[in-house]
C-alpha cells in the first residue's frame, strides 16, 4: 500500500510539472515553464524512488512498477484533464484505460 501511495502522489506532481502551464501559463517564456516544472517535477522523484524501492523490496518486480505506474499516471491525468484543463472524456479515453487496467492484470495475474 505504501508503494501505491507514493506512486500516486508522485504522479499528481509529474503531472502538473508536465501540464500546468496549458491552462494560463501559455504567455510565459519556454525557460521559465521549464525551470519551474523542473522544481515540481524534483518533488515527483522525491516520491518515485521510494516508490519503487519499497515496490522492489516487497517482491514487486520492476515490470510490476512501471506498469502500476502508468495506470496510475493514466488515472492521474484523466482527473487533471476533466478537473483543470476542462476537456471531456471520450470513449477513447475509456477504451484506453480498459487496455491499460489489462496490462495491470497480466503482470499482477498469479503474483503470490
Amino acid at each position: 500500500m505504501p508503494t501505491i501511495a507514493l506512486l500516486l502522489a508522485s504522479n499528481i506532481f509529474m503531472t502538473t510539472a508536465w501540464y500546468w502551464h496549458l491552462k494560463g501559463g501559455m504567455t510565459k517564456p519556454l525557460l521559465v515553464v521549464i525551470l519551474i516544472s523542473w522544481g515540481i517535477a524534483f518533488f515527483e522523484y522525491c516520491l518515485a524512488v521510494p516508490a519503487n524501492r519499497l515496490g522492489y523490496a516487497s517482491g514487486w518486480s520492476a515490470g510490476q512498477l512501471k506498469i502500476a505506474q502508468e495506470a496510475i499516471a493514466l488515472i492521474v491525468f484523466g482527473v487533471f484533464m476533466v478537473t483543470v484543463l476542462g476537456e471531456p472524456v471520450s470513449w477513447r479515453h475509456l477504451g484506453a484505460f480498459a487496455c491499460l487496467m489489462g496490462a495491470v492484470a497480466f503482470l499482477f495475474w498469479g503474483r503470490s
